[in-house]
């Protein structure tokens, strides 16, 4: 399971086993939800310990999810 001991996935990963379980309406809510999460300028904490590009405060957006 996802933990806070385990180690890290992919994003595509973690949005499929969204899709398959809960959301079937596509990928780009899901993944947009999990950058969201993973911003520590936008939430207060952060509440995904994210790798690789997901985004910075400059407006630059996050990388595609088979890259983080």
């Amino acid at each position: 399971g996802l933990t806070a001991g385990a180690k890290p996935v992919k994003s595509a990963r973690v949005v499929g086993e969204i899709l398959g379980k809960y959301h079937p309406h596509g990928d780009s809510s899901a993944y947009k939800a999990m950058v969201r999460m993973a911003q520590d300028f936008t939430l207060r904490y952060p509440l995904i310990d994210g790798i690789g590009n997901f985004g910075s405060r400059d407006g630059d957006g996050a990388a595609a999810m088979r890259y983080t």
